[in-house]
């Protein structure tokens, strides 16, 4: 068998999580952040893992390159076993981690020797660092910009940048912490689009914790966290049309799922639920 071949085998199941709690201990006592979770993902899905403040979600991403040590259950991320405490840097070299923000990410003040950190300190030569920080830069719309200071990239462009240095590590897996809730509508759909391509065109697994529902509308699957507990799995066609559940978890449907919802209670049925406002547009058109 090519050795290709072997790797795809190997990280078919990128993820696979089960029974993971986890409990942070203060003066006042015991809170439990996540309560028996079971969470699996596949190589090269685009997964969005939905919920309000508190919810657990940013807990859990930061179980999947040992920024929280595992408490309770089993987790195994690219097939390294996340509680063998010698194999973190291992992990840490096939997890990407992009935060909300940016600016906590930054080691140094110049695009260029930001992103070459990284690979700097995994032993790399010049002419390989110099080549991924070009190729990372490219990646994620930002060539020329190598010699700029971080601080007068406006909101989009530092996300952009945080990207960057997590692609020079070149990480398979790559996780969003919250990453565009910073950001206005534009460049959060720009980071939101450049999440797509590095996933459906390069092959990456990205993984999506966010608060906003329309983030994953094109998600392979969607997980809702609730309390700590997963609530719901699914595609995001069921996630995101159960305005019960949303609610039960602190968030609520697409625009157009709930102006769907509106007209259904009016009597006016147009089939399947929306979750686009084309979609939107299309059902009411065919119901002429």
């Amino acid at each position: 068998m090519m050795a290709n071949q072997l790797r795809i085998m190997l990280f078919l199941g990128m993820i696979e999580g089960s029974h993971i709690s986890h409990s942070y201990f203060s003066e006042s006592g015991e809170r439990k952040t996540l309560a028996n979770v079971d969470f699996n993902v596949n190589q090269g899905e685009f997964v969005v893992v939905l919920g309000h403040n508190g919810s657990g979600k940013s807990t859990l991403a930061r179980h999947l390159n040992g920024l929280i040590p595992l408490q309770s259950g089993s987790l195994s991320v690219a097939g390294i076993d996340v509680s063998d405490t010698k194999l973190i840097h291992d992990l840490r070299s096939r997890v990407g981690m992009v935060f909300q923000n940016p600016d906590n990410q930054f080691v140094s003040s110049e695009v260029a020797e930001d992103i070459a950190f990284g690979p700097e300190n995994y032993g790399l030569s010049r002419t390989d660092i110099v080549e991924r920080v070009r190729a990372a830069l490219d990646a994620v719309g930002m060539s020329g910009y190598e010699t700029w200071s971080t601080r007068l990239l406006s909101g989009g462009q530092k996300q952009r940048i945080a990207l960057a240095g997590v692609l020079a590590m070149d990480q398979n897996l790559l996780v969003f912490d919250e990453s565009t809730s910073m950001l206005d509508p534009e460049g959060r759909a720009a980071i939101l689009d450049l999440m797509h391509e590095l996933c459906r065109r390069r092959g990456h697994t990205v993984i999506l914790i966010s608060q906003c529902v329309e983030e994953a509308i094109n998600a392979d699957r969607v997980y809702v966290l609730a309390g700590g507990a997963v609530v719901a799995a699914g595609s995001p066609q069921e996630i995101l049309s159960d305005a019960d559940l949303l609610d039960q978890a602190g968030v609520k449907p697409p625009l157009a799922a709930r102006l769907y919802l509106d007209l259904r209670s009016s009597g006016f049925d147009l089939g399947s639920c929306p979750l686009t406002e084309s979609e939107l547009v299309d059902g009411l058109c065919r119901s002429n």
